[in-house]
């Protein structure tokens, strides 16, 4: 099956008036998997050219992907005020509202795995099963030198911190990135609330995360901190390429089970 071409974004409007664009593949009266992508991509880099959504349509399920405030199709705001997990979270339940979706599954990539997180808990009922990549404890982005960036961005200074480099890099590098909008999600989010064994969802969630990433043992901890977990290493991937692997779209799928099932 070749991978379905990507729809016109479908725009979903936030309590706050942000426009959340969402993406929808397969069959509507299927079960559904919502997608939610990493900081600085999007749902279409993230899920539909990797391969995910070919795949989990050719398995049977309806599928829909967002893009995050501050991403993509959807609204870039410049102000920090206009990024926290509770207003991402609440942009998910928006999404389930609109498509009058009563349960999903989930699959995350790294900051859209903490706001599964999040979500799972805020919403219960709603989340089945739940896949997180690249997921830790505790803040990844409190190394993120806000000062460089904005420097860098404004009049183009030298990032001298490897992690703040590596992160621009890869924004850059996506079309339709806001630079701006994405450091305001980064200073927007600080000192909110994050993954701890505290807060752990009940639902069954399959982490995963790449043999080559540096938070591969903090996820793998977390992993043995939620009630109905499993782990799975993503073999020869790093942070920033593990949702390309084969192996972790196949561990998903098979963790996710066939649409409907137990």
């Amino acid at each position: 099956m070749h991978t379905p071409p990507a729809p016109p974004a479908r725009t979903v409007i936030a309590p706050d008036n942000v426009q959340i664009a969402t993406y929808e593949f397969g069959d509507p009266d299927a079960p559904t998997v919502l997608a939610v992508h990493g900081f600085a991509s999007s749902a279409l880099a993230n899920f539909h050219a990797t391969g995910w959504i070919r795949d989990l349509v050719r398995e049977g399920y309806h599928v829909i992907a967002i893009d995050q405030r501050g991403h993509g199709q959807s609204d870039k705001p410049h102000s920090a005020d206009a990024y926290s997990m509770d207003l991402l979270v609440t942009d998910v339940l928006t999404v389930l509202d609109t498509f009058m979706l009563d349960e999903v599954d989930y699959v995350g990539y790294s900051l859209g795995a903490r706001v599964g997180w999040h979500a799972a808990r805020f919403m219960p009922t709603r989340i089945d099963r739940a896949v997180f990549g690249g997921i830790p404890d505790g803040d990844p982005l409190t190394r993120f030198r806000v000062d460089e960036a904005r420097a860098f961005v404004q009049g183009g200074a030298p990032v001298t911190d490897a992690l703040t480099a590596a992160y621009l890099k890869m924004a850059g590098a996506i079309r339709d990135n806001d630079l701006e909008a994405l450091i305001a999600l980064v200073e927007g989010m600080r000192d909110g609330p994050q993954p701890h064994a505290a807060n752990a969802p009940e639902q069954r969630v399959l982490f995963a995360t790449g043999s080559e990433d540096k938070i591969l043992e903090a996820s793998r901890a977390l992993a043995e901190a939620t009630p109905h977990a499993s782990f799975f290493e993503i073999p020869g991937r790093n942070h920033f390429n593990a949702p390309t692997s084969r192996a972790f779209r196949d561990a998903a799928i098979e963790f996710l089970g066939l649409p409907g099932s137990a």
